[in-house]
């Protein structure tokens, strides 16, 4: 039913290297790309990192990383993707960014090709009808870290065949993922529900409800939530919460939906979280101090 063998993965950040990690383990050939040579250098070396982590917790052998390893191949250049059977995007969560590699990658890649993006918030229809096959298109919604999280969600655009979407769920199978089907509709179901959570956190923070550190305590304790919303904005990105809270904003219409001043601030000022050291907490020393 799938006949996939190569997977390219466009993107070599946290959800880009996560990808190619469990697509390598699960026996396919991946083709890892992104604009930038250090970004490629970063994304193996987090690869590497995050398998022996799983070595040393007997998930599988040394043999089976090395192995795996050596699937992986990188390129700074989109040309690279010429032979892949499907190609997921997971570049920053803008969707100009995201229609113009979609563009480009029509141009390189036969037409057997499938297409997917990695998308937390974006129409799927829409992106889709930015290349020659929104039949073949389809999202696949990795959670983060993609090799410790389970879930996939797979949304389907206007346009997505039976058989893109058979495919969709036979890799998902084959990287021992569960999925849950989301209907194309802003943020899909995760994000739907749990960003604007995160938003509330930070208006309760910009209203001085409580403190960085009061609100994620009373989170985790009160809630039984495994890490405070703020700390889950700080792993997240401040600035995918933004764009993400702007997608639902900006395509249900609804007020509840409006991004916090504070969220705004924050990504004006570049503190967007762990990626840069610093957002809701500084992670400079040796343990994260509240910025507020």
């Amino acid at each position: 039913m799938t006949n996939l063998q190569t997977i390219g993965v466009i993107g070599a950040g946290q959800m880009g290297n996560g990808i190619a990690h469990v697509s390598a383990l699960a026996g396919y050939d991946v083709v890892m790309t992104d604009i930038s040579e250090d970004a490629l250098k970063h994304g193996m070396e987090s690869i590497e990192k995050n398998m022996a982590r799983q070595v040393s917790r007997e998930q599988f052998s040394i043999d089976e990383m090395k192995t795996a390893l050596a699937r992986i191949k990188t390129s700074t250049s989109i040309k690279a993707h010429e032979n892949d059977d499907l190609v997921i995007e997971a570049a920053t969560e803008k969707r100009e960014v995201k229609e113009q590699i979609f563009k480009s990658i029509c141009e390189i890649v036969p037409a057997r090709t499938y297409l997917a993006t990695n998308t937390s918030s974006i129409s799927i229809t829409r992106l889709a009808s930015t290349t020659d096959r929104p039949e073949m298109f389809i999202g696949m919604h990795f959670m983060n870290p993609v090799p410790l999280m389970k879930l996939m969600e797979v949304i389907r655009g206007l346009a997505t065949s039976q058989e893109t979407y058979e495919t969709a769920i036979g890799f998902a199978n084959r990287l021992e993922k569960t999925t849950t089907n989301a209907e194309d509709y802003p943020a899909f179901i995760v994000n739907r529900i749990l960003v604007p959570m995160i938003n509330e956190a930070v208006y309760a923070l910009y209203e001085g409800v409580g403190t960085v550190d009061s609100i994620d305590t009373a989170m985790r304790l009160g809630a039984n939530h495994p890490m405070g919303p703020l700390t889950l904005a700080d792993f997240i990105g401040l600035d995918t919460c933004l764009s993400i809270m702007q997608v639902l904003h900006d395509g249900l219409a609804d007020t509840k939906y409006r991004p916090c001043p504070l969220l705004v601030k924050y990504v004006e000022a570049g503190w967007v979280g762990r990626k840069v050291g610093k957002g809701f907490y500084d992670y400079s020393g040796d343990a994260p101090v509240p910025t507020r």
